[in-house]
C-alpha cells in the first residue's frame, strides 16, 4: 500500500521521463517490497528551483556532490520490511534512474515513512486495510 511522492525541479523531466521515473519506482517496489502490481499510487510534483535548498555533499562518499537535478522520492507504506529490503529498494530505484534517465545516483534522495493500516483510506471514507474486529474498542 505505498503512496509515492516524487519531487523534482521544474523543467527537469518531461512527461515521458516522469512515466519512466514512476515505472522504475513501481517495479522496484514490486520486486523488493512484494507489493501487488495494481497497488499503484504515485504523485509527481515539480518545484521551482528557488524553493529547494540542500547541502551538495551531506553524507555522500568521497568527493561526490548533488546537483540541481536532485530528485526526492518519498514513499509512505506499511511497516514490516527488513533493513535489507529497504536497502535493496533504495539501490534498485537509484540504479533504475541512472540507467533509464541518466540521473546520477548522488541526485536520488529517498525517504521511507511507515504508517499503520488504520491510517489509510483508499476512498469511500473506509479504512479498507483494517479488520472490522479490531474496531471494537
Amino acid at each position: 500500500m505505498p503512496f509515492v511522492h516524487v519531487y523534482y525541479r521544474e523543467g527537469l523531466l518531461n512527461n515521458e521521463e516522469l512515466k519512466k521515473v514512476s515505472n522504475s519506482i513501481h517495479h522496484s517496489l514490486i520486486e523488493h517490497f512484494k507489493i501487488p502490481e495494481d497497488d499503484y499510487f504515485h504523485m509527481c510534483l515539480p518545484y521551482p528551483s528557488n524553493q529547494f535548498f540542500f547541502d551538495p555533499n551531506y553524507l555522500l562518499e568521497g568527493e561526490k556532490k548533488r546537483s540541481d537535478k536532485m530528485i526526492h522520492v518519498s514513499i509512505t507504506c506499511a511497516p514490516g520490511r527488513t533493513i535489507n529490503q529497504k536497502r535493496n529498494l533504495y539501490q534498485s530505484i537509484s540504479e533504475a534512474f541512472y540507467h533509464h534517465l541518466n540521473i546520477s545516483t548522488t541526485d536520488i534522495f529517498i525517504t521511507l515513512n511507515e504508517s499503520f493500516a488504520e491510517n489509510w483510506s483508499f476512498g469511500q471514507g473506509i479504512a479498507q486495510m483494517v479488520n472490522t474486529e479490531e474496531e471494537k474498542d
